[in-house]
């Protein structure tokens, strides 16, 4: 058995469908409103159990939330089982006793472009090394392998998890998201990890021009694999120690991909190349791998959330 051991924020998003993005101070008439459970690592996780059902991979999600009687965390656990989540272990969440309000995203989904404006409001304590650390000792005696996945949240924190995990759980394999612009201390995480997820707006933010030009000129010292997605081009990867950059574009053109739903794209392609890592018994090489993932998150954002991923992009048999 191996166990994948997924790290992050969950949120209620609220999404709001509008024909183009209000100028300030006016009123703009929405077209929709949905509002469903969010954040990095539950949106993996979705994608994942569809691909891993029946396999001998455990998956875990350690979040903070609320009390667990208020409205919100009731709202956020049945989620998982009202998706098809039965089978993602909660028992490793971290609650709030003091506070009844969940993390939250207010979400607009410009109908126009296909973007999305995300602004978010997280009032909830932060998870703390020490009970980060009451997790990993769950873990010690698992005679098994094991995987933790870490959404990029509080660096210094999280870097400090990680020290314990090479400490405690040497076997482990660790990988991290480097995403969000301007986070301090997200490079000094990418040194820690087996394999980093690089995002495009973190990517431009430090004023590079292509995923391509990322990967050569980071450093993440212990890492096998480096991965930068860059939207509708879709992503490169780099396995060192080679220094050849392998970019993968879709399959499918521009024009032909029409974009419902780009909320989790980027998500759905960190379950992508997670499945490949932990499932696949190594019988895919690097551009297999990313091939899936690009079509993967190619598919998500042409439909609404991210049911029935499985059944339309199903990976060569093993």
């Amino acid at each position: 058995m191996k166990h994948l051991i997924m790290v992050g924020a969950c949120y209620l998003d609220t999404i709001l469908s509008v024909p183009h993005l209000p100028e300030e101070d006016a009123k703009l008439r929405a077209t929709s409103l949905k509002v469903r459970r969010g954040g990095n690592c539950g949106n993996s996780l979705e994608v994942l159990q569809q691909y891993t059902s029946g396999s001998n991979l455990a998956l875990h999600l350690v979040t903070v939330l609320p009390s667990r009687r208020s409205p919100a965390t009731e709202q956020i656990l049945s989620s998982f089982a009202a998706e098809g989540l039965a089978d993602v272990d909660l028992g490793h969440c971290i609650y709030r006793d003091d506070q009844t309000e969940p993390a939250s995203s207010y979400i607009f989904h410009n109908q126009e472009t296909g973007s999305r404006t995300i602004v978010n409001y997280n009032g909830l304590a932060e998870m703390t090394v020490e009970e980060f650390v009451e997790v990993a000792d769950a873990f010690q005696q698992v005679d098994a392998d094991v995987w933790w996945h870490f959404e990029g949240r509080i660096p210094e924190t999280t870097i400090r998890c990680i020290e314990h995990l090479r400490s405690h759980l040497p076997q482990s394999r660790v990988s991290v998201e480097v995403e969000k612009p301007k986070r301090e201390g997200l490079r000094e995480l990418a040194a820690q990890a087996d394999v980093v997820f690089y995002s495009k707006t973190w990517a431009e933010s430090e004023g590079y021009a292509s995923a391509e030009a990322c990967l050569t000129h980071e450093i993440a010292p212990r890492a096998f694999l480096l991965v930068n997605t860059w939207g509708a081009r879709g992503a490169c990867a780099m396995a060192p120690p080679s220094r050849e950059v392998i970019q993968v574009e879709p399959a499918v053109s521009d024009a032909a991909v029409q974009i419902v739903d780009a909320i989790g794209a980027g998500d759905t392609f960190v379950a992508g190349t997670l499945y490949d890592l932990l499932c696949r018994s190594g019988d895919w090489d690097v551009k297999k791998t990313v091939r899936f993932a690009v079509d993967l998150a190619t598919t998500k954002i042409q439909q609404y959330g991210f049911g029935g991923l499985g059944l339309k992009i199903a990976p060569p048999a093993i």
